[in-house]
């Protein structure tokens, strides 16, 4: 009896979890999916989380993000002053900013957080990394798509800006404190004030790469080019200058001579008379 008792429960259980699942809306198993996503993004580039617990209480970004997906389906829903409502509040106690009008795919890692900006109609493609100071801005007062779109496994270092409706391609990097103006290739590097974009060489980057230290730097890169092009100038210069030398001597040997004959031979005219 007890165990067909046990195996009576164990079936209500079961038909009540199911029936609890069922009743749980959509949208709602769509929001533990996607945190369950950014909590495996910040274990997998964070050396310093320690657990995934961790992660999802401490983390300023984590609960950002969080706080955007929320608003940003009642954003969809036309509940704007509502969701502008937790996008705001969410700013007050992480720091970070997201509109709930921008759309960001899986697997955002916002680390640090603290003054990250993501504007309205930014676009955010899967896997993308944003650290501290990050601003993803419009330029002007244009409507419509006025703000950046990043591409799949994106990464943008620290206090790095953003401006305009232009692509970062997928794979791309943005360095610490970059000014981006204009498109972004794929598989590229994003460097100074204004930035600049340098190519890898062809080389494809790996899909999440966080080194923002060991960048090429363009501007020592065209300091180079210029400095090897003043010492090619320098040696031509003395080449020029032998070879000039070397024509003025061999100008002025006949002319040394030519006053030695014109005395010789005023001599000769003046024996003869």
């Amino acid at each position: 009896m007890i165990r067909i008792n046990i195996e009576l429960d164990k079936k209500k259980l079961c038909r009540a979890a199911k029936t609890a699942e069922q009743l749980v809306p959509e949208s709602v198993k769509s929001l533990c999916r996607e945190a369950s996503q950014d909590i495996d993004a910040i274990c997998e580039r964070d050396p310093a989380v320690k657990s995934r617990t961790e992660a999802a209480m401490l983390y300023p970004g984590f609960h950002a993000i969080m706080a955007y997906r929320v608003a940003n389906k009642l954003y969809k829903r036309k509940k704007y002053t509502t969701a502008r409502l937790i996008s705001q509040t969410a700013r007050f106690l992480t720091g970070v900013e997201i509109h709930p009008g921008a759309t960001i795919g899986k697997g955002l890692f916002i680390d640090h957080g603290s003054g990250v900006v993501i504007g309205e109609t930014t676009v955010i493609g899967d896997n993308c990394t944003l650290y501290q100071g990050v601003t993803l801005g419009g330029t002007g007062k244009d409507s419509g798509k006025r703000h950046p779109t990043l591409g799949d496994n994106v990464m943008v270092g620290a206090g790095a800006k953003v401006l305009g409706n232009f692509t970062v391609g997928s794979d791309s990097k943005i360095a610490a404190g970059a000014v981006v103006l204009g498109p972004v290739p794929e598989n590229s590097t994003a460097v100074g004030i204004p930035a600049h974009i340098v190519r890898r060489d062809g080389q494809k980057v790996s899909k999440i790469d966080l080194d923002q230290v060991h960048i090429p730097d363009p501007v020592s890169q065209e300091l180079c080019v210029l400095m090897g092009k003043v010492m090619s100038l320098e040696t031509k210069i003395k080449s020029l200058e032998e070879e000039l030398k070397c024509a003025e001597a061999a100008a002025s040997a006949p002319g040394e001579g030519a006053p030695a004959e014109a005395d010789a031979q005023s001599k000769s005219d003046t024996d003869v008379g």
